[in-house]
């Protein structure tokens, strides 16, 4: 076992231990004027284990509609209890993997880390008198959801960053998903505590929507999973196109991947989503697929092209679409971006002439950075431009060739590269 992960597996540990002494101190010092019985006790925390074992996926992390039942725990318990009530109920839920052999005995006591959020509004209700449920009473329960909230980060954000030193902002960043989930399925765990406090049984009323979850999870991670593979199938596919443009022409397949790493440069400094990045990549790697249809002795010629070889050559964005569209889904949708992709700012590019906006985002990020790697990169009729010179071309170009942001953008991206390289 490495360092890191004698840290982790220690950190865990002790976050563990010190939510069982915490628990077991309250259950001991708060005081209480509640007697559920054993079976309605026992009724919690099976329905929380329930709940507990379901887990769907949200944002970049995961959540277990808990909540559902943290809630009516909160008004039929002695809230002094409720922390080990929940640690009962996690301990419960994990032993289906446990039994499985997924997991291991230690793991399931080191799951009670994930208990701290119960102490903070047990703490807070406990103080208030342990109240029966009512709606005048919502200053009270937003207090108890902060407290809730605020111990179940702080403990997870200190665990984290000791052991993994993820600093503490970006464990908010990604814990706001599942706080937005909890608080949504708080004021549902709230509906189900006003029949749980008439009977026990009420929070059964939790058990259909625990299982409507379950299927709306299910379908997501097969959505999910699909998704994935299809976008591997089209990035390989997209790839193997690639291929087939390097086979054809050295030079052009090279460039395309030169194009691809300047793009994806462009677009992390735009900060553009996943999708437009996506998209972004696909495109950079094609934008010159359709040179497989333009005949090898025009694409290699070493001298001037005479201005009806041109013409053939202003083709390949066309044939590239068609290409692209035969392939279909996807890809179909980038080759209309690749059609655009020598479309000039002033509308005085081809095939279709577009100005400004009218031209696709991406397909302006790729024209900019298609015209700097070619002339950065060594030709048979000339020798590359230095860096210093693409600049104040593109920088030229601003306005009329290129979108004046792009240009910014791929500035910034090879300044930042070239401080990197001379680093």
């Amino acid at each position: 076992m490495n360092r890191v992960a004698r840290r982790e597996r220690l950190s865990l540990l002790v976050s563990a231990g010190a939510f069982l002494v915490c628990a077991i101190l309250m259950a001991g010092l708060l005081p209480t004027e509640r007697s559920p019985g054993v079976i309605a006790t026992l009724l919690l925390i099976g329905v929380y284990a329930l709940a507990f074992h379901l887990d769907f996926e949200i944002g970049t992390g995961s959540a277990v509609p808990t909540q559902l039942v943290l809630v009516p725990m909160l008004f039929v318990l002695p809230t002094g209890i409720v922390p080990l009530a929940v640690a009962a109920g996690v301990v419960l839920g994990s032993m289906a993997e446990y039994a499985r052999g997924s997991l291991h005995y230690e793991r399931i006591f080191m799951r009670l880390v994930n208990c701290w959020h119960a102490i903070g509004p047990a703490l807070v209700l406990a103080l208030a008198g342990e109240p029966e449920p009512s709606l005048s009473d919502w200053p009270l329960y937003l207090a108890a959801l902060g407290a809730q909230f605020a111990l179940d980060f702080a403990s997870s954000a200190l665990r984290e960053w000791t052991a993994l030193g993820v600093p503490p902002k970006v464990q908010l960043k990604a814990m706001g998903w599942v706080y937005m989930i909890d608080g949504g399925l708080g004021s549902m765990g709230l509906a189900v505590a006003f029949a749980a406090v008439d009977s026990p049984y009420g929070v059964l009323l939790a058990v259909p929507l625990v299982g409507l979850l379950s299927v709306f999870a299910k379908d997501r991670r097969v959505r999910i999973d699909h998704e994935l593979e299809l976008r591997d199938a089209y990035r390989g596919t997209a790839f193997l196109l690639g291929d087939v443009v390097e086979a054809d022409d050295g030079y052009t397949g090279e460039h395309s991947r030169d194009v691809v790493a300047l793009t994806l440069s462009v677009v992390d400094q735009l900060g553009l989503s996943e999708r437009e990045r996506r998209d972004a990549e696909f495109v950079a790697l094609l934008h010159d697929v359709g040179k497989i249809r333009i005949p090898n002795e025009i694409i290699n010629k070493p001298g001037k092209l005479t201005d009806e070889e041109f013409e053939i050559v202003k083709r390949h964005t066309i044939e590239g679409e068609r290409l692209l569209h035969r392939v279909g889904g996807l890809l179909g949708e980038i080759g209309k971006i690749v059609r655009s992709c020598h479309e000039r700012h002033d509308g005085t590019g081809y095939p279709d002439g577009l100005a400004g906006e009218e031209i696709p985002f991406v397909a302006r990020i790729v024209s900019c950075c298609d015209a700097y790697n070619a002339m950065t990169s060594d030709r048979s009729y000339r020798k590359a431009m230095p860096v210093p010179e693409a600049v104040a071309e593109l920088r030229a170009g601003s306005g009329t060739q290129f979108d004046p942001v792009v240009v910014d953008a791929l500035i910034a991206a090879v300044e930042d590269a070239e401080l990197l390289q001379a680093a």
